[in-house]
């Protein structure tokens, strides 16, 4: 039996580990369950106790899944759940909408600039039009304008231990993600590690493009950059080594030339003073002084001569080596940027592919990458909304394993608003888990281009999605957005009396308090 950790005890624990400590602070708890009574400020009613970390080490967090009908949040990781917590979402007329999101943007103090400058802590993005997680009063019902209000101290350890980009499915019931694997989810490319793309035919003779392993050239770039830093120690310790060795003949330099001027200083003053002198006998012993100057001036050239040619070698292979650490400053700096480049394109991916247009797209940190037709069997009949998330490389990181995280329950259907979360009924006993086959039956309708499914392999990771839906992207989608799906069925109050601001995400932001991002117009 698990072991019941108080919510005064969980509580101070979350709240002395830093940000960077969140994980951890959830594995600490791993063996037992943290229960937190949350008080409505509405009537002071009791609302569920919120559940907190399984019976086990918690992962980084892969995806949340908000229950309208049981007004749950919960978060999972590769393994299953760690968090659970009662949420309040959209009232009726202000609903949250069902649908496919992902973190936006992230901010602990924030302020509705669309209600009354409403307090939004620990507030969590999903669309750029007003949809959001954070923390807020909990009725026991849904209350907010579209929000997904929390428990303080959840919305405080969600924050922690999420990250910009996470997805956040919000769905009618209770559904949870379960492993999958199928020949038609990505497998990393098994390409070379460099060099150009190039034209391969394929059963029917027909020229597909075969792309270079990004994540391989990405592997290549920084152990080149770690190979440049190590080559740039070996020029600065070699520069070091015959700086010390050209320090004394430097100095011998320093000493022959030192005497060669001030020989040569000493003809020109008596240059000086014979110019006013007209007295012979001074006259003559000036003429005296000046040509054994002259002898001394000539000894000191022959010795600074001779001081040049013995310490030459030794400045010279100090100009190399100086010039030897000056190419490895510049070639690190390079292989740097170029490793740099090579991660960017190899960050996780989302692939969305969409019945209703009969397209796929491709998204890659928040920016659009390509898009292409597909194929899809009877695109008459309804395909249903999955989320397939990448986990983790398998089979020596030639392979990837996938969870599966579906809308509704079974085979595809038309979505019944008799069961949406505003009406009577009682809620689900308790989470579902996505039904695999029926997933699987989705997957095998699918027929993606040979070209574009190796674009696909060459930079899929874990951590990159697979979204299949019968919806079209959402009018949400645009400009730094991953991709946002909304069931068409289902109410969406908290979308529709909101107006997606044309000139992206800035007028959200209130220019009073916070600058302005003013990106340009909608991508899609």
């Amino acid at each position: 039996m698990p072991t019941t950790v108080t919510a005064n005890n969980c509580r101070r624990l979350v709240q002395r580990a830093p940000a960077r400590l969140a994980t951890a602070v959830l594995a600490a708890l791993a063996g037992g369950l943290c229960l937190t009574d949350e008080v409505s400020a509405q009537g002071g009613r009791d609302v569920k106790r919120e559940e907190f970390v399984q019976t086990r080490t918690a992962g980084a967090p892969v995806m949340a899944v908000v229950s309208l009908s049981r007004q749950r949040v919960t978060l999972y990781d590769a393994d299953g759940w760690i968090m659970r917590a009662p949420v309040s979402s959209g009232r009726t007329g202000y609903e949250t909408p069902a649908g496919v999101y992902s973190i936006l943007q992230r901010k602990v103090e924030h302020f509705s600039n669309l209600y009354d400058d409403a307090e939004m802590p620990f507030m969590q993005r999903l669309t750029w039009s007003g949809i959001a997680l954070h923390a807020g009063a909990l009725p026991g019902y849904p209350a907010s304008h579209g929000c997904v209000r929390m428990p303080r101290d959840f919305a405080e350890r969600l924050f922690e231990v999420s990250r910009l980009g996470m997805r956040v499915i919000v769905m009618r019931d209770d559904i949870g993600p379960a492993d999958i694997s199928h020949p038609a989810l990505f497998r990393p490319a098994a390409g070379d590690s460099a060099g150009p793309s190039v034209v391969a035919y394929g059963p029917d003779r027909q020229p597909v493009v075969t792309y270079p392993n990004l994540r391989r050239i990405a592997a290549a770039k920084a152990a080149e950059a770690d190979a440049a830093s190590r080559r740039l120690e070996e020029a600065r310790r070699a520069a070091a080594v015959k700086y010390r060795e050209a320090a004394g003949a430097n100095k011998s330099l320093r000493t022959a030339q030192g005497a060669k001027l001030r020989a040569e200083f000493h003809v020109r003053e008596i240059d000086r003073r014979l110019a006013s002198v007209t007295a012979p006998a001074a006259l003559a012993e000036l003429e005296d002084a000046k040509a054994k100057a002259l002898v001394k001036v000539d000894e000191t050239q022959a010795a600074f001569e001779a001081v040049q040619i013995e310490v030459q070698p030794a400045l010279d292979a100090l100009a190399q080596v100086r010039e030897a650490a000056q190419t490895a400053l510049q070639a690190k700096t390079t292989a740097e940027e170029e490793a740099r480049e090579a991660k960017r394109q190899t960050a996780p991916i989302s692939v969305f592919i969409s019945r209703a247009t009969q397209r796929l797209y491709v998204r890659q940190a928040l920016q659009p990458l390509f898009e292409s037709e597909v194929t899809i069997a009877a695109p008459g009949e309804r395909l249903g909304t999955y989320v397939f998330t990448a986990l983790a490389y398998a089979s020596d990181e030639t392979d990837l394993r996938w969870n599966a995280a579906s809308m509704y329950d079974g085979a595809p259907s038309v979505p019944s608003h008799a069961r949406a979360h505003n009406q009577a009924g009682a809620p689900p006993a308790g989470t579902r888990q996505t039904d695999v086959s029926a997933a699987k039956a989705a997957l095998d309708r699918i027929s993606i281009p040979a070209d574009a499914l190796a674009r696909i392999s060459a930079i899929v990771s874990p951590g990159s999605a697979l979204i299949i839906s019968d919806e079209p992207l959402s009018r949400e989608t645009g400009q730094a957005t991953e991709f946002i799906v909304v069931m068409s069925g289902e109410p969406q109050g908290g979308i529709k009396i909101r107006r997606r601001d044309p000139a992206g995400r800035g007028r959200y932001e209130r220019l009073m308090r916070r600058s302005p991002y003013g990106l340009g117009p909608s991508f899609w």
